[in-house]
């Protein structure tokens, strides 16, 4: 059908409709005039019972204090993630992860919009992520293995050539005999889980748990039951759960991206630094808990004390053993060595027989930037070992955003070359994430739904 029969506002509700999280947009009396199925779908309701109507008349057990949109419109400031859980007009429990945000055309507030997450659906997965812990825990063995077989790394594996590494490893081993909590830092794929691992696996505690948890993977609210646990009635439904820090006892907790925990939440862990005591949501007991901390971050904890996403106590508390790890392009007598290691790992794994790489993908790989670093070395090898036809690696074999064209290569067109470089600048965010997609839209700082628009677009 040609574009001229469609009007703006169609298409605008065409999109809002194919997001896949609630949209729901109140004008500023308070009545609803937009109302996606997601929506209603989270919220237990018919589209044509709160489309049109007053938002109190369609959810009666709600009030102007504590709706967020009707807050919203009162204040004329946004909402982010807050947790709401509410009684819909059929007597169901609704719980959801909402951000609320004003809406304004020529500078006038016309409504608001909340953009809503199914928060149960978020609970339940946060505390299966629980109980898979503790059921793991229960596991006994007497002896860790390698990671082939399901176990943690330890420094005999961590490869290098490069002093400056070795340097770091000696002093981690070092660690490795204290208690005291340890922080990492540096780019993302350079190897900080390994890191700390190692000093885990050294130390007295090497046969107890080690627990990791990324910080950025959930919102405030779930973190926090997530690593103190939940007391029973704490919330509708919630039974006496475990988190992670009495999991961990005796071992190691380590939480990955620490300048994405909200502040408040570094208070709290700041406290059970200084004492050994944490207390269960709801809960009005405190447990002490024998776990060492070690946290990493991949910005300068300087840099991130001074954009106050980390707490300057909880800096100066964990700096006491801190280690800043190399970027691979820093570490170029170790390019060659973690390739063949590489190669090596995924001849095993795909029943091939690659000898090595040639002389020009030798150099070119020296004199690459590496942004996603190892990871990335690593990713890129498993790409051209599954897509070689020959027995040695050569500059054919490279993903095509690696590939630098000739100067016999004609030049592109604006509009080819952003494409061109915007599936580089995505490919390159889905290797350093392994593929989630949420973590690349952080990282490339656009939306979710965005980013999945244009991995199906352009890759």
């Amino acid at each position: 059908m040609p574009s001229e029969f469609f009007n703006t506002s169609e298409v605008l509700e065409a999109i809002l409709e194919t997001i896949d999280e609630g949209i729901h947009v109140i004008d500023p009396k308070g009545q609803t005039i937009f109302y996606n199925g997601v929506a209603a779908n989270h919220d237990g309701m018919k589209r044509s019972e709160v489309l049109g109507k007053p938002l109190l008349e369609a959810f009666p057990s709600l009030n102007h204090k504590s709706s967020t949109l009707l807050r919203v419109i009162k204040s004329e400031k946004p909402i982010y993630n807050y947790s709401q859980s509410y009684v819909n007009a059929h007597g169901r429990i609704i719980e959801t992860l909402n951000t609320t945000l004003p809406i304004y055309v020529d500078g006038f507030m016309i409504g608001a919009i909340e953009i809503a997450k199914d928060y149960s659906s978020l609970k339940q997965l946060s505390e299966r992520l629980a109980d898979l812990e503790s059921s793991l825990k229960t596991i006994k063995s007497p002896e860790r293995k390698k990671p082939a077989n399901g176990g943690l790394y330890s420094f005999t594996e961590i490869l290098t050539n490069d002093s400056e590494f070795k340097g770091l490893i000696s002093q981690g081993k070092k660690a490795a005999r204290s208690s005291s909590s340890v922080l990492v830092y540096g780019e993302s794929g350079v190897g900080k889980e390994l890191f700390v691992q190692s000093i885990h696996q050294d130390s007295s505690r090497g046969k107890e748990p080690f627990i990791a948890q990324n910080c950025a993977a959930l919102p405030e609210s779930l973190l926090e039951s997530l690593l103190f646990g939940t007391a029973k009635g704490s919330y509708t439904g919630a039974v006496e759960r475990q988190g992670l820090f009495e999991l961990a006892n005796g071992g190691t907790l380590f939480l990955d991206e620490l300048q994405s925990m909200p502040i408040d939440l570094q208070a709290k862990l700041l406290r059970v630094l200084e004492d050994g005591f944490i207390r269960r949501i709801g809960g009005t007991k405190s447990v002490q808990v024998d776990v060492r901390i070690m946290a990493a971050m991949n910005i300068d904890p300087k840099k991130a004390v001074s954009e106050n996403r980390l707490r300057p106590d909880l800096f100066y508390r964990l700096n006491v053993l801190s280690y800043e790890l190399p970027p691979l392009r820093e570490r170029i007598d170790d390019i060659e060595l973690l390739s063949e290691h590489f190669i090596s790992i995924f001849n095993s794994k795909l029943g091939l027989s690659i000898k090595g790489m040639d002389e020009k993908t030798k150099v070119f790989f020296r004199k690459y930037h590496w942004p996603g670093n190892v990871r990335e070395l690593k990713h890129t090898i498993e790409f051209m070992m599954n897509h070689t036809e020959n027995d040695v690696l050569s500059l054919e074999d490279l993903p095509q955003f690696l590939k630098k064209p000739t100067p016999s290569e004609k030049i592109l067109p604006l509009r080819e070359a952003m494409i061109e470089m915007e599936t580089k600048l995505i490919t390159e965010a889905l290797l350093q994430t392994k593929g989630n997609v949420f973590q690349a839209s952080k990282l490339l700082q656009i939306p979710r739904q965005t980013l999945q628009y244009k991995i199906k677009k352009h890759i």
